[in-house]
């Protein structure tokens, strides 16, 4: 592992220097004095003093976005509760980045040059609440790829346009996810099981993606249906681009009657017809043969008859 794995999560020697200046009473009152001067701000502390080069921290916000960034920054304020990479071209974040910063409340990726994201990068990100990865070039989210940032409230996966892939298991665990973008990818279905276990879930933005429109969709539909309470901040950019008969149909126009054709049964008596018909045909199949062969063979006689008649 790389330097950045191997961050040594120390709590940060707060104003070392004045711990050591002389006291002409006890040493308690020393350090209360430090204390004091800490909380107001007038001594620095290590947790801010280590800001990364083209990045500006303040309040525990650290701000690093447009920067022309190809990499993360390698050390943070161990106290950062706000993370911006915004508008760089960072293609990697390395493994166990995250690991450090267990204040960490909003992380914010977006436009940068992701195509995938290490495993378990989030496993100690337990105050996480919002994620931006939009714009990026994710092209799937797999099982447990937010597996211990249960504090999760706010997710943004749109404008990832080679997005063809959810996992069924992507967001397990999230009860208190509110927010869900997966607008403007390449989805063109999305797994119920994915969905029904985020009984938080009020607003999913899924427009501007090529949804098709088949059987396998008349699941999630019926649950958006029922389950979601406000799901119409992108239903106009919501729609089919498959199969034929459905192509530029809102998918929320979409009713169970639009599925009828997905729940036909066919009984015995309609096996019995079909298999009665295929027996006709293949009768009259036979038939047809054998008069063509017949009609053939009464040529060819009757041809050399002629030839025979004329010599």
């Amino acid at each position: 592992m790389g330097p950045l794995q191997l961050c040594q999560c120390r709590l940060p020697k707060v104003g070392g220097a004045w711990a050591q200046l002389p006291w002409p009473g006890p040493r308690q009152p020393a350090m209360l004095l430090l204390s004091l001067l800490l909380a107001a701000g007038l001594v620095p502390s290590d947790a801010g003093a280590s800001c990364p080069v083209l990045c500006t921290c303040r309040n525990q916000v650290v701000d690093c976005s447009s920067q022309r960034l190809f990499s993360v920054p390698p050390d943070l304020p161990m106290d950062t509760r706000n993370l911006s990479l915004a508008h760089n071209r960072i293609a990697a974040v390395p493994p166990g980045y995250l690991t450090c910063y267990m204040e960490l409340h909003v992380l914010d990726l977006r436009n940068n040059s992701l195509a995938e994201l290490p495993p378990g990068l989030f496993l100690h990100a337990k105050r996480l609440a919002h994620l931006d990865l939009s714009y990026n070039n994710l092209s799937h989210v797999p099982a447990d790829m937010f597996r211990a940032a249960h504090g999760l409230v706010h997710i943004d996966l749109s404008h990832n346009p080679g997005l063809h892939r959810v996992h069924p298991q992507a967001f397990q665990g999230l009860m208190q996810l509110r927010d869900l973008d997966l607008s403007y990818g390449g989805l063109a279905f999305l797994s119920l099981e994915a969905l029904e276990g985020l009984p938080g879930l009020v607003t999913l933005q899924i427009g501007g993606n090529p949804w098709v429109c088949g059987c396998t969709m008349e699941p999630l539909l019926k649950w958006l249906r029922n389950r979601i309470q406000r799901c119409t901040a992108d239903s106009q950019l919501a729609e089919c681009r498959g199969p034929p008969e459905v192509e530029g149909a809102p998918l929320f126009s979409l009713t169970e009657e639009s599925f009828k054709a997905c729940h036909l049964t066919l009984t015995l008596d309609d096996y019995l017809f079909i298999a009665f018909v295929g027996f006709v045909v293949s009768i009259a199949s036979v038939a047809t043969n054998f008069l063509l062969g017949i009609t053939a063979n009464c040529c060819h006689r009757w041809s050399k008859a002629s030839e025979e008649e004329e010599i």
